[in-house]
């Protein structure tokens, strides 16, 4: 895009940002504040130190505040962050990254003026070009399955080998591992580890139990 190239400043995104070990990022949607912070308690117990909660709820903001401010071991980021002025609302919540389905210039300097680490979707060879032409080193696959699921990354591992992915929507507790086995693959997201209706009865030792069961499959495999 023409430019670009004033837009563009040195950021954290040509090296690795992620402060987190697991390579299982659930993806979170709470109704409620106050479900965050046991549901954070309920991931790290079973071994998972990230969570991603995202702005399709009202409640998603106050719930990363909450986080950040209460579980300091929980990694907090926020997902759908699709317009610039949100990248300053979840920094000043405590959100210490950023997700977005897609890629702007206007999100990306909003990224780059909060300090922000940020991990932008792409779903074309053309984008995640764009995208690591910006600095990403790391991007989202997303919608994963509707991209073309483990066949596209296995594709995408040849021609664009130095671009790492994080495929999201379509990953579940049976595809994990192939996943994760992937060279190019740095770690996936899933809602499968959060399903509303345990995260809505307050359900947190069965999310502990999924959480436990992706970190066994996660630390099981090596690229």
């Amino acid at each position: 895009r023409p430019g670009m190239e004033t837009m563009i400043k040195p950021d954290l995104t040509k090296t690795h940002p992620w402060a987190f070990r697991s390579r299982v990022v659930p993806v979170i949607v709470v109704s409620d504040p106050a479900q965050a912070v046991p549901l954070a308690h309920a991931l790290l117990a079973g071994g998972i130190d990230v969570m991603e909660i995202t702005l399709r709820h009202a409640a998603g903001l106050p719930g990363i505040e909450a986080v950040a401010r209460a579980v300091p071991a929980m990694h907090v980021g926020a997902g759908t962050v699709t317009r610039p002025t949100e990248m300053r609302q979840v920094r000043e919540a405590g959100a210490t990254f950023a997700l977005s389905p897609g890629l702007t210039p206007e999100l990306h300097q909003a990224a780059q003026d909060q300090g922000l680490p940020f991990m932008p979707g792409v779903m074309t060879p053309s984008e995640a070009m764009r995208a690591r032409d910006w600095g990403y080193g790391t991007v989202k696959l997303f919608p994963a399955a509707q991209a073309g699921g483990l066949a596209m990354v296995k594709a995408w591992a040849g021609p664009l080998s130095d671009i790492m992915l994080c495929p999201t929507g379509g990953v579940s507790v049976a595809n994990l591992s192939e996943f994760l086995s992937q060279p190019n693959v740095a770690m996936v997201g899933g809602s499968w580890l959060v399903p509303l209706h345990l995260v809505e009865a307050g359900d947190w030792s069965a999310i502990t139990a999924l959480a436990d069961e992706a970190s066994a499959i996660a630390q099981s495999v090596t690229p």
